[in-house]
């Protein structure tokens, strides 16, 4: 069994430009940085290279990076949107120094993600299958979704069961689930462009399913890999809600519950509507199988948001404000799974595997995460064993106040199978900041989406 995550440091490793080596040929800074925070947090036996003692012989050892779409929405390129290609060869080659049994990479990005061209963009292609012949023990990099989707004429059209079930392994929190009580009869849980009617087979009243790769579920070690980034949905995106991509459909994924905040869902905050529109109309067009009545309700949207747009309001309908009560309910779902859960679906009483976590700050994204995010060069990796710990230290380095972020505050609560077993105040930064790291915390900012300003420490 794994031990409980219970240490509270922190690592930080500074990098001197704040900026991404041109070539994974010239990652030696990256190398050092890793092997630094490895050091501090005793992951390193000082001889299998940094991950000596953290990965036993013979162990499965699963990388988990924010791959989540190939190319940023906005203008920005892909620095500020994945976890950068250099933090993932350092981590695979400081794996490959141990004696591990086997090394691989996986993720599970958004549906309309073109997979084979991410890894052409970020140089991981050529990169890998160089790696696989040299290594036997590496192998490869997995896109764990089973959907993969893209929009034609405004209408999705989706390739279903690309990856077969056995592939996965169906969990069921049932009341355990901390969607438990938000959740009623009404099936007003959402998840944007799906069909409602399959979320609420996966979630219901004492029924909280998950499907969750068997890659992962097998493993004997995780090595988290984030991209510190600000989220319209949960605020932040780090440690906690990069497990997302440990789920292989959409549809056992709540993001939001229909409905503005006067209504009782946490879609929009108020009643609105025209956002109530917006929402019957989006669910005509994710539950018809006609492509010209899809592309006819798509018009119809089209329309509508235009008109919200001349009333000024930027949030629209996907929960993307700091009212969203559903989207770290899901996300601390799937750390607990990650944590505590076994690979025939049943959750035990002691973590199950060893989950650590590396985080890609030399260019973090700020804005409209995470699919436009803007370049926020910050020059650093910060890593940790508790996910908890590692997103507060997050949050404060994005400007947060953590304790407005529920995805991160919530981690420290009280529930079955506990992430943190600390409180905020014992976390203790390490490393490179261990000196002043009070100090370099001070008056950070960032640009938060609209819906997540007041969380900031300071405008």
């Amino acid at each position: 069994m794994s031990p409980t995550p219970s240490d509270p440091r922190v690592a930080i490793a500074e990098v001197s430009r704040n900026e991404y080596p041109q070539t994974l040929d010239d990652c030696k800074e990256i190398d050092d940085a890793v092997t630094r925070i490895a050091t501090k947090l005793d992951w390193s036996d000082g001889r299998s290279g940094p991950f000596g003692r953290l990965i036993p012989p013979g162990a499965r050892v699963l990388l988990k990076p924010n791959f989540v779409l190939h190319k940023n929405q906005g203008p920005w390129g892909m620095d500020p949107m994945v976890t950068h290609q250099s933090l993932i060869k350092a981590t695979v080659d400081a794996a490959l120094q141990s004696k591990a049994g086997e090394v691989l990479v996986g993720d599970a990005p958004i549906q309309t993600c073109d997979f084979p061209e991410l890894l052409r963009a970020t140089q991981l292609d050529d990169w890998s299958q160089q790696v696989e012949k040299t290594d036997s023990r590496f192998k490869g990099i997995k896109d764990f979704r089973r959907t993969v989707a893209e929009t034609v004429n405004g209408v999705r059209v989706a390739q279903e069961n690309v990856l077969p079930e056995e592939m996965f392994v169906l969990f069921d929190l049932g009341p355990e689930s901390l969607l438990e009580p938000i959740t009623t009869e009404a099936e007003d849980f959402r998840v944007t462009c799906y069909d409602p009617r399959l979320m609420a087979k996966t979630h219901a009243p004492g029924r909280h399913r998950y499907l969750v790769a068997r890659d992962v579920m097998e493993a004997d070690v995780v090595i988290n890999l984030p991209k510190l980034k600000t989220h319209k949905k949960a605020g932040i995106t780090c440690a906690l809600k990069n497990t997302i991509g440990i789920n292989g459909n959409k549809e056992y994924l709540p993001h939001h519950r229909i409905g503005g905040s006067n209504l009782g869902g946490d879609c929009y905050p108020g009643d609105s509507k025209l956002k109530r529109m917006l929402e019957y109309v989006a669910d005509q067009q994710n539950t018809t199988d006609s492509p010209r009545t899809a592309r006819f309700w798509s018009v119809v949207a089209e329309n509508l948001n235009r008109a919200l747009h001349v009333t000024g309001d930027s949030l629209g309908i996907e929960g993307s404000w700091d009212g969203n009560d559903t989207i770290w309910r899901t996300g601390l779902d799937l750390n607990r799974i990650l944590l505590y859960g076994r690979a025939d679906g049943t959750m035990a009483e002691e973590p199950q595997r060893r989950v650590v976590h590396l985080v890609d700050a030399i260019v973090a994204g700020q804005g409209d995460g995470p699919l436009s995010p803007r370049p926020l060069p910050m020059g650093l990796l910060f890593g940790g064993n508790n996910a908890g710990a590692v997103d507060w230290v997050g949050a404060q380095l994005l400007g947060y106040d953590p304790r407005q972020l529920s995805i991160v505050r919530e981690a420290f609560g009280k529930f079955s199978w506990p992430l943190v077993p600390f409180l905020p105040e014992d976390i203790e930064i390490v490393g490179d900041w261990s000196e002043d790291a009070e100090v370099k915390l001070r008056d950070r900012h960032a640009i938060y989406p609209e819906g997540w300003r007041r969380a900031a420490v300071a405008l």
